[in-house]
């Protein structure tokens, strides 16, 4: 690929190569945008096709985090890290610690975290050579496992989304439709279930479906059924691109509202929902509990400080749709204004992020 026209394309900032010999170590950093602050992204370990698919996976990850952070309110900036190779047999201690060092060298503009293939222990290794991580473990000052918060702002956010489409943000005798009943969701049910919902959810993990019945009563369907369930609300919380030409004519629900990355298959399909009139909650506004948590462990970590910022994903997705009814257009767009305009209007007073700006040498 040419890096440098892509790169310009969406006007990234830096990409940094790392490679250590001795671990096996081969890393990319992608820094997106640091007009807000920092870039915090995770380190993701996958074994790519090849360096290219590696090279542009960091860089689209990075930019998602730039929009994901700026919809939160967060005063930071996107970035991302991969690091090549099989999770599960290629890693060693010395490689994320000399992942760390290059971390440090990067002087604050890159905060990383957990992501796919790498777990706390990996982050606490990193914590060996730089402070600029989180998610490390509890000894550390980490805020601990995110699923429970990544659950409840996207509870939060689905009120929002059911007061923008019923005119009340109560839950209750609602029925909701979960696809995917992992840990977050798992979170989401238990806190519908306590507002009174009536839920119905399917899973490939048999257990999974089991433990949603015995706790909360719900209702089980098949994979395929789901998305033609009779529901008011829909909560895609396993794979990404659930949106598309096939489902959304059997939707039955006027609000989407899940956890999953990348809900929508393209732009296109969210025009589909606008035209359609339902309620789409943009993925990475209302599932930005577990990065808005995390970020507070850079100013040492409380609960109660993080949840109440958590708290605010339910204002953030009423600006989402207020802007969508402002310039009609489709909220995963309005979601996209709103990060944007956070940036530019920042961006006119300050540039990209330096934790120690340059100092003019005297000279003798």
């Amino acid at each position: 690929m040419e890096i440098f026209p892509y790169m310009e394309e969406s006007d990234y900032e830096q990409l940094v190569f790392c490679q250590d010999k001795n671990s096996g170590l081969k890393a990319i950093i992608a820094i997106h945008d640091t007009t807000l602050g920092p870039a915090l992204g995770g380190t993701r370990m996958w074994s790519y096709d090849s360096e290219d698919d590696a090279i542009e996976d960091a860089l689209r990850l990075a930019r998602g985090m730039t929009y994901k952070n700026a919809a939160a309110g967060l005063n930071l900036g996107g970035g991302k890290a991969v690091i090549i190779g099989d999770p599960k047999k290629d890693k060693n201690p010395e490689m994320f610690r000399a992942f760390g060092r290059y971390i440090q060298s990067l002087n604050g503009r890159y905060i990383t975290a957990e992501d796919v293939g790498t777990t706390v222990g990996d982050m606490d290794l990193i914590y060996m050579e730089t402070d600029f991580v989180t998610g490390t473990s509890a000894e550390f000052g980490s805020s601990g496992n995110p699923s429970p918060v990544t659950g409840y702002g996207l509870y939060m956010g689905m009120k929002a989304a059911a007061n923008e489409a019923f005119g009340s943000d109560s839950l209750e005798g609602k029925t909701v439709a979960v696809q995917g009943v992992g840990n977050v969701a798992y979170t989401l049910c238990e806190h519908l279930y306590a507002e009174g919902a009536n839920l119905i959810v399917t899973d490939i993990n048999k257990e999974a479906i089991k433990r949603a019945e015995d706790a909360f009563g719900a209702k089980a369907v098949a994979p395929d059924e789901i998305y033609s369930a009779e529901c008011d609300i829909f909560a895609p919380c396993a794979l990404g691109a659930a949106i598309n030409d096939e489902t959304i004519p059997q939707l039955k629900a006027k609000v989407i509202a899940g956890s999953a990355n990348n809900q929508l298959k393209s732009d296109k399909h969210g025009e589909l929902l606008h035209e359609k009139g339902i309620v789409y909650a943009p993925d990475y506004v209302i599932n930005s509990g577990g990065v808005i948590n995390v970020s507070d462990e850079l100013n040492g970590y409380n609960k109660d400080r993080a949840m109440k910022k958590v708290d605010t994903i339910y204002d953030n997705l009423s600006k989402v749709f207020a802007i969508s009814r402002r310039d009609n257009i489709p909220a995963n767009i309005a979601a996209d204004r709103m990060a944007e305009e956070r940036i530019q209007s920042l961006k006119a007073s300050r540039g990209q992020f330096l934790l120690n700006g340059h100092h003019t040498l005297s000279r003798r």
